[in-house]
């Protein structure tokens, strides 16, 4: 029998490159055309970050929990237990994760109202904007980008709040403006820990694009360990 350290990362792998991007297309057929709604939600929370809300009794900051924590839930149930989980055991408890990070959401974000995404000249606004337009608008594009290459569809497309990815980042650069000291570590925890095991399957499948979550969960990081260098929010 081998050494353990002998193994390499696609070892591990329970499925094929083509199986798994399949399996996003399944995915976007089954859900259609629910990545419209999506695409415009997450876009409202564009226009809220930048320019926050506040109603009697309801602002912007509590609604982007609201609406990430929901994000949160559907990729659990939609794509990791019903559609990963089918061919990667390991997404069963892997849901239960994103679960949590959504309860955690509406706990400090929307009960608490301990969030408040004002995106502002600081390195974490800047780069917390950067990584949410990133995942609402370019990440999208990665499928048609890479399918003359991979030989993967358009269909196969990663949307915020559809696929984990995508909602994982947008995650990180919402926090990246939202949330400070102990509890933004807290929250960041499971996004950054599925952008590290997003990149190390992708990494396996000699997928070109896996250091796109491994450079998101770095620029979150650093963003948050960097000294602020201004202030003022974006006009």
């Amino acid at each position: 029998m081998p050494e353990w350290w002998t193994y390499r990362l696609e070892d591990f792998l329970l499925f094929s490159p083509r199986v798994y991007w399949r399996m996003f297309e399944l995915h976007n057929a089954a859900v259609w055309p629910l990545q419209i709604p999506a695409l415009a939600l997450g876009a409202i929370i564009l226009v809220w970050i930048v320019r926050p809300r506040q109603w009697p009794d309801l602002g912007s900051d509590r609604l982007v929990s609201i609406i990430l924590a929901a994000a949160w839930v559907w990729v659990a149930w939609s794509f990791l237990w019903n559609r990963y989980a089918t061919i990667n055991w390991a997404a069963t408890y892997v849901a239960p994760a994103f679960v949590l990070q959504a309860l955690l959401l509406l706990w400090i974000g929307s009960l608490r109202g301990r969030l408040h995404f004002a995106a502002d000249r600081t390195v974490r606004g800047v780069v917390g904007l950067a990584l949410f337009l990133y995942s609402l608008v370019l990440h999208p594009l990665v499928a048609p980008l890479v399918a003359p290459l991979a030989g993967r569809p358009i269909q196969a497309a990663e949307v915020f709040g559809i696929a984990p990815d995508p909602t994982a980042i947008a995650t990180l650069g919402l926090l990246s403006i939202g949330a400070g000291g102990a509890i933004a570590w807290l929250l960041l925890a499971i996004p950054l820990a599925w952008c590290v095991v997003s990149w190390a399957t992708l990494h396996a499948m000699g997928a070109s694009e896996s250091w796109i979550p491994l450079t998101a969960a770095g620029l979150a990081v650093l963003s948050r360990l960097w000294p602020r260098i201004g202030s003022g929010a974006l006009r």
